[in-house]
């Protein structure tokens, strides 16, 4: 039986490279995200299954459950940005918009599936004090938290920091910059292929860069 991953946000950007990458390498893929076109269309490039919705619905996350219950690796991609600006000014509503899909979902998502292995996309703004970055910074610093929460309490599980990259996130985050500098996301590939070769319980709890000169980052 070929393993089973589910990985969220996988319609573009570093989702759909992490999820081509497994269905390349042999699992039998789950992919989900909000814009059923664009997912339908990344599902049958690679061959995945699409089950597109909102990873903060409860019926949507029992959906994938019923796809992919006890997967051998799930993939918290899916993030919500909000707006690049003062924490004293971001609208609480955007707030909760944010911990519920870049905190809460993985949370329910890692219970409802059972995965074997967790790897949750955290970013540096969840450790560099970003000005203006305090509403995404602090969620992802929240899901670090619940990563090694998670890894103590028997759950292989990971933070993965991919970098900067050229995505439509980036851009969203830099409006009216020019970010062709950054590399594309299937920069990130010889990461993932070291990443899934490795036992869970040997890399859980554990924070990587997948851009990194080395990808464990020094603790």
């Amino acid at each position: 039986m070929k393993p089973k991953a589910v990985v969220t946000g996988a319609s573009k950007g570093l989702g759909e490279v992490i999820a081509t990458f497994l269905a390349r390498t042999g699992y039998d893929v789950i992919v989900t995200a909000r814009d059923e076109a664009a997912l339908a269309v990344t599902a049958k490039r690679i061959g995945a299954t699409a089950v597109a919705g909102d990873v903060t619905d409860p019926e949507h996350r029992k959906r994938l459950a019923e796809e992919a219950l006890e997967a051998d690796v799930l993939v918290n991609n899916a993030s919500e940005l909000g707006t690049i600006e003062p924490l004293v000014e971001q609208d609480p509503d955007e707030l909760r918009r944010m911990f519920d899909v870049n905190v809460l979902a993985p949370i329910a998502l890692t219970r409802e599936l059972r995965p074997k292995l967790v790897v949750n996309v955290t970013s540096d703004a969840a450790v560099g004090g970003y000005e203006g970055w305090g509403g995404y910074g602090s969620s992802k610093a929240a899901l670090e938290l619940v990563t090694r929460t998670l890894a103590a309490e028997g759950v292989p599980a990971v933070t993965v920091d991919p970098g900067d990259m050229r995505t439509d996130m980036h851009q969203a985050a830099f409006p009216g910059e020019d970010i062709s500098d950054r590399p594309t996301p299937d920069v990130t590939t010889p990461f993932w292929a070291w990443l899934f070769q490795q036992d869970g319980a040997s890399v859980s709890g554990r924070r990587f860069q997948a851009q990194g000169e080395r990808w464990e980052e020094a603790s």
